[in-house]
């Protein structure tokens, strides 16, 4: 089992950059595929960006590629999404989660990711 801790979340105004952390405790970290989601009040959890266990591949949603890049430390047990050029529309709750299966394929569905973070928010102002 492993533990997720998000942090870095805070108020931004619209186009500033903000970087969140993810720490994981537990099993081994190179383990899993990571993934980042995020929930906006009234809506559903959606992928935003997952990376895979030797952080050699990663993907994204279209609604976030070119402004949302994710990288990994395995050294650290961490996973970051750097986040630049905010919208107010990237206001959500972001989870990052853990997929501790055999693919090799990085999964863009909850169903896949087995560990979830608590949240941290993020708000975009305009």
């Amino acid at each position: 089992q492993v533990q997720l801790v998000e942090s870095g979340g805070g108020l931004v105004q619209a186009g500033d950059s903000l970087t969140l952390s993810c720490v994981a405790s537990g099993r081994a970290f190179t383990t899993y595929h990571m993934g980042w989601f995020r929930q906006a009040p009234g809506k559903e959890r959606e992928f935003v960006a997952g990376i895979s266990r030797n952080g050699g591949n990663t993907d994204y949603a279209d609604s976030v590629k070119g402004r949302l890049t994710t990288s990994r430390d395995n050294a650290k047990n961490t996973v970051y999404l750097e986040m630049n050029s905010l919208k107010p529309e990237d206001t959500a709750v972001y989870y990052c989660a853990a997929d501790n299966s055999w693919s090799t394929v990085i999964g863009t569905t909850m169903g896949r990711y087995a560990y979830w973070g608590q949240g941290t928010q993020v708000t975009v102002s305009s």
